[in-house]
């Protein structure tokens, strides 16, 4: 039983060994390789970045040109539309304009027909009820005709038959009409002055749209034109140099 186990141990121990030996041969054959190439352990983040080429680079600067001559080209057409609307909108301001001055100065007109009615004295009549409710009804009638004509605003019609502001229904039928031809008068002229602002707000919108509009165009086209190649001249080869000819010598002229 001795001898068995002593033969065991004999015979085991060196093939251990060796095994242990040729692993541990590998493990340095391995080490000695990393060492030796360390650059294939790199990371591949770690690797140096590429450096663009000069055509790469030109196609870059190409594709943002051309990005930005398709941004401004939208831009200026936009402006263009809003140059035409704003232009449509100061004509209808200026017709509006126009057909305040033609009402004012109709009503104009007919306030001058009674300017001397406030020096003539006014047809005595009986100041009876029924004289008094005849004469309210006429201003009633008056300023109800003269509101559906648009003379009067409805805060004035309102104001006639709330005889407020000024609107008697005991006076004459000639003193209203003259009050009612002034009221509509000075109602016109407020009406062509708010016009008029208007037509001169819709004025300066519309120069400054045109401005934008022009701006935005002449820059689209220069960026459109930026797009173009640029055609370099080929270069003109130079001429090949002419082999040097040896002087002729001439004799001298006997004198």
């Amino acid at each position: 039983m001795e001898k068995t186990v002593l033969y065991q141990f004999l015979v085991e121990v060196p093939q251990a060994a060796a095994i242990w030996s040729g692993l541990l041969v590998l493990a340095l054959v391995v080490l000695t390789v990393l060492v030796a190439r360390p650059e294939r352990d790199r990371p591949e983040d770690d690797a140096a970045p590429a450096v663009p080429s000069d055509r790469e680079l030109a196609a870059a600067e190409a594709a943002d040109l051309r990005r930005y001559a398709e941004e401004v080209a939208v831009a200026a057409a936009g402006a263009a539309q809003t140059a035409r609307r704003r232009r449509g909108e100061w004509l209808s301001a200026q017709t509006d304009l126009e057909r305040a001055w033609a009402a004012y100065d109709e009503a104009e007109t007919a306030a001058r027909r009674f300017a001397g009615a406030g020096s003539l004295s006014t047809p005595r009549t009986p100041r009876t009820p029924a004289e008094y409710a005849a004469r309210e009804r006429h201003l009633h009638r008056a300023a109800a005709a003269a509101h559906w004509r648009g003379e009067l605003t409805l805060h004035q019609l309102g104001e006639v038959f709330g005889h407020r502001n000024g609107w008697d229904p005991r006076l004459h039928p000639v003193e209203q009409e003259v009050r009612l031809t002034r009221v509509v008068r000075d109602t016109r002229l407020a009406d062509y002055r708010a016009a008029q602002e208007r037509e001169r707000a819709a004025w300066r919108d519309a120069e400054l749209a045109a401005d934008a509009a022009r701006a935005l165009s002449a820059e689209a086209y220069a960026a459109r034109a930026r797009l173009r190649p640029i055609r370099v001249p080929a270069a003109v080869p130079a001429a090949e140099p002419r082999p040097a000819t040896a002087p002729r010598w001439r004799p001298a002229r006997v004198g």
